[in-house]
């Protein structure tokens, strides 16, 4: 990396991708510095901050300095209140703290967003082309089963 940094959107964008990859490969090797310093590099371009905090969160509870685990998983509920992942792991330092109200009152909080906002899960292809079949089926079905009813309707009302 040059000592400037990366100027451009697109090289600032492919700094911080780089930058989580990389942070979470020595999150893996327990090399918790070298993540931590290069995810704090990575805020400086205020982007993708929520998933930066999220594993700097996660960096910090394996590292067991739950105190900044805490903090991170809130400035990523502060940068997006819907990060169902950094609410969770809040709950989960909040466990691990004793405290244990805090714990209840925020994983219960994490079971409501993932209801109201389940996580998208990427279909394949194959996966869409059988769901429209399959909505298309049902189309058919319930349009059938007006057509009879109607049917039906007009037989008896004649």
């Amino acid at each position: 990396m040059n000592t400037q940094g990366p100027k451009t959107l697109e090289e600032q964008k492919s700094f911080v991708e780089d930058a989580l990859t990389r942070a979470e490969e020595h999150r893996k090797r327990k090399e918790f510095k070298e993540g931590i310093s290069l995810l704090v590099e990575a805020l400086r371009y205020g982007i993708q901050k929520e998933t930066i905090y999220f594993r700097l969160g996660n960096i910090y509870i394996d590292a067991g300095d739950l105190s900044r685990a805490e903090y991170a998983y809130k400035r990523a509920l502060e940068v997006d209140p819907h990060h169902v992942n950094a609410m969770h792991n809040l709950a989960v330092v909040y466990k691990r703290q004793g405290k244990i109200s805090l714990f209840v009152k925020t994983y219960k909080k994490a079971q409501r967003m993932e209801l109201r906002r389940p996580r998208n899960v990427p279909l394949t292809p194959e996966d869409k082309t059988r769901l429209r079949r399959l909505g298309l089926r049902w189309m058919a079905a319930i349009f059938t089963g007006f057509i009879v009813l109607g049917a039906i309707l007009y037989l008896i009302l004649r």
